[in-house]
């Protein structure tokens, strides 16, 4: 079964999907970014996969716990981005590639004013990575890599010898999430998504810049010691989300919340 659950201030309705998945169209139309972004004019959102007991991963990979319309939610999402946000060790257990053009989606990109896709931005303090990957070297838009003012030079110098475009937005090694998100805006990249992994997404959320988080409740258990959705450093008070719609299917549900 498929099912919408549309969330209003005062009612909760819910409508059965026709056979079949989703269509890509109804899929953008309901993660589309809000027009209200804030004084940045940036709306930072994060798409996660959870088990039922928590693990964001199974044997260090998000795969096993996903399933085909969570990979086909996880698509839209990015189609509908300027830019996706990941941590340096996510590219390296996830194998990351460059964001593709869509044929579904140049429409409704161009009509936003956006390129053909997506730029990929790269959170690193070590600039410990593989500049010869595809990822780097070949991408459809320019990668960016995210970094501070005290990161290796030879790694600087790598990624930029690779065609990546460095932004430097922290004042130690690592960057600073905040002045990552307002580095981003002020190049017009304002729809930012986050694929995590889960460091990179608790310091967002410590940092109070996290917007919106869109989570997939896999109906699974894996036991173990995997990490949760957001492993890092902690508020002083938790974060209030609305809940603003839930998709079913298979017993997977689709989350979307909204920072209040």
């Amino acid at each position: 079964m498929r099912r919408l659950f549309p969330v209003t201030d005062e009612t909760v309705s819910a409508a059965s999907a026709a056979d079949g998945e989703w269509g890509l169209d109804e899929l953008a139309d309901a993660y589309a970014y809000p027009k209200e972004r804030g004084t940045s004019g940036a709306w930072l959102r994060a798409n996660m996969v959870s088990s039922l007991d928590g693990a964001a991963q199974h044997e260090g990979r998000s795969q096993p716990i996903s399933s085909d319309t969570d990979m086909r939610i996880f698509g839209t999402l990015r189609a509908l981005a300027d830019v996706v946000i990941v941590g340096a060790e996510t590219v390296r257990l996830e194998g990351y590639r460059p964001a593709r053009a869509r044929e579904a989606f140049a429409q409704r990109r161009a009509a936003a004013g956006q390129g053909p896709a997506p730029a990929i931005a790269v959170v690193s303090a070590s600039l410990n990575l593989d500049f010869s990957l595809p990822l780097f070297t070949s991408p459809l838009v320019p990668t960016l890599v995210l970094t501070g003012a005290t990161a290796p030079l030879d790694g600087i110098r790598a990624a930029r010898e690779a065609g990546a475009e460095v932004l430097v937005v922290g004042d130690g090694a690592a960057a600073d999430p905040r002045r990552a998100v307002e580095a981003l805006a002020e190049r017009g990249l304002t729809r930012l998504l986050t694929e995590g992994g889960p460091r990179l997404l608790a310091q967002f959320i410590a940092a109070g810049v996290l917007d919106e988080l869109c989570l997939t409740v896999s109906p699974m258990l894996t036991a173990g010691r995997a990490q949760r959705i957001a492993d890092g450093p902690a508020v002083a008070v938790p974060k209030r989300f609305a809940l603003a719609s839930v998709l079913e299917e298979a017993g997977f549900l689709f989350t979307q919340y909204r920072r209040i």
